[in-house]
């Protein structure tokens, strides 16, 4: 009875079912072209410990060579602070990276981006970027309509969208400008039928007249008053752009935003 008992208690035991291989947690983002066509991929945060994270590269139509990489702060479009060395992405296209001062839980809400440079006697030659964390951007925007001032014959729309952090990107998309000129934008109080002009409130990045885009991430006013893009959608306010930073009195295009 008693080797019964213990053939049964071995039977039972190696019945029992296997505890379930719960996977580290990861998020992944977009990295997309910047200065050579036809380059992309994603970079993927994986946890490791409670306080350290695996971060891997991965590209795709990369030229060949080792391709430096980093995380900064800021969003990609105002550029920021090197805050962690990456390994460099190798002529397979992958980089891995442990770092040790930022924890997964911090880095899917950071404010930073990652880029990867062509080489490092090229640096300022940026093969893809992406923001990540509390910066990539939602589904949540709106566009307003630009339009034409005068004989210019420039207009577009200016796309305001949501960041996970609540910051708005804003976005200028005009047609009719000239390649190699380059076109100062505001933000100013009031509408475009405000006799005189209103009050700049906010500088935009100029309008590259080749591309006929200007991008600004906008965390704050001038005056360091701060504002979200929810702020934005109810603001009594208009965008200029102007024939060129000598002639700011001429503006070629402008639109209402906000409650206007």
């Amino acid at each position: 009875m008693f080797l019964t008992f213990l053939a049964l208690a071995f039977a039972a035991s190696s019945c029992k079912p296997t505890e379930p291989v719960i996977p580290p947690a990861q998020t992944s983002y977009n990295l997309g072209v910047k200065d050579v066509l036809g380059v992309t991929g994603t970079v993927t945060f994986i946890e490791t410990s409670s306080s350290s994270a695996t971060i891997e590269i991965v590209l795709t139509g990369a030229p060949a060579g080792v391709h430096p990489a980093e995380l900064c702060m800021n969003t990609a479009v105002e550029g920021g602070t090197v805050v962690a060395v990456l390994n460099p992405v190798d002529a397979t296209g992958k980089s891995s990276t442990l770092v040790s001062n930022l924890s997964y839980t911090q880095l899917i809400a950071y404010d930073g981006f990652v880029q990867v440079h062509k080489s490092t006697l090229e640096p300022t030659i940026i093969l893809a970027n992406g923001d990540i964390g509390g910066n990539v951007i939602t589904t949540t925007n709106k566009s307003y309509t630009m339009l034409q001032v005068g004989t210019f014959g420039v207009s577009g729309t200016a796309l305001f969208e949501k960041r996970t952090n609540g910051n708005a990107l804003v976005t200028i998309s005009l047609t009719g400008t000239i390649a190699g000129n380059s076109y100062p934008a505001t933000i100013n109080v009031g509408s475009i039928s405000t006799v005189g002009g209103g009050d700049v409130k906010k500088t935009l990045n100029p309008v590259n007249g080749t591309t006929g885009k200007s991008y600004t991430n906008i965390r704050s006013l001038n005056n360091g008053t701060a504002i979200m893009y929810s702020d934005w959608l109810v603001y009594t306010g208009y965008i200029n752009v102007y024939q060129n930073s000598i002639l700011l009195a001429n503006v070629i295009c402008n639109g209402n935003i906000g409650s206007n």
